[in-house]
């Protein structure tokens, strides 16, 4: 009389279990690995968004024959302008420039002195997943620091 098995031993299932555990020991590193790199390259590509709003407003403005501190419409979306470029912050609105560039929810603006810091929210740490617009001078442009991807 032959014998038929019908399913797996219990050494066959503590194998494959084990060798799960292991797969996903490995994997995991990995994969909060590729997440930061995913956060902290949509940070810099929000940090683009910025810059090419930074410049498109300042071309509409010139374009337009406006007084540098004359504000602009992009796209329905009114935009304070300081000495020809968007402002960071003014009273009652946490950034124009956030606003110009059409940033998502994601992000975070947080007004200083002539200046704003966008923040990735989702981030480890939003305050090092950041960069910094800062506010046209009489004798400067507009600028733009490198985002600090670190807590990305």
């Amino acid at each position: 009389m032959k014998k038929v098995h019908a399913g797996f031993t219990l050494i066959e299932l503590i194998v494959v279990i084990v060798i799960l555990g292991i797969l996903a020991a490995t994997a995991l590193p990995k994969f909060v690995g590729i997440q930061s790199g995913a956060r902290a390259s949509t940070l810099n590509g929000a940090r683009g968004a910025v810059s090419s709003a930074m410049n498109i407003a300042y071309a509409a403005q010139s374009s337009q024959g406006l007084a540098s501190n004359v504000g602009i419409t992009l796209d329905g979306v009114s935009i304070a302008m300081i000495n020809g470029f968007p402002a960071g912050s003014t009273a009652g609105v946490a950034s124009n420039i956030y606003a110009a560039a059409g940033l998502s929810a994601e992000y975070s603006s947080v007004p200083g002195t002539n200046q704003v810091t966008i923040q990735m929210q989702n981030a480890s740490t939003p305050a090092s997943c950041s960069f910094v617009y800062s506010e046209a001078t009489a004798t400067l442009p507009a600028r733009l620091t490198a985002a600090v991807t670190s807590g990305c």
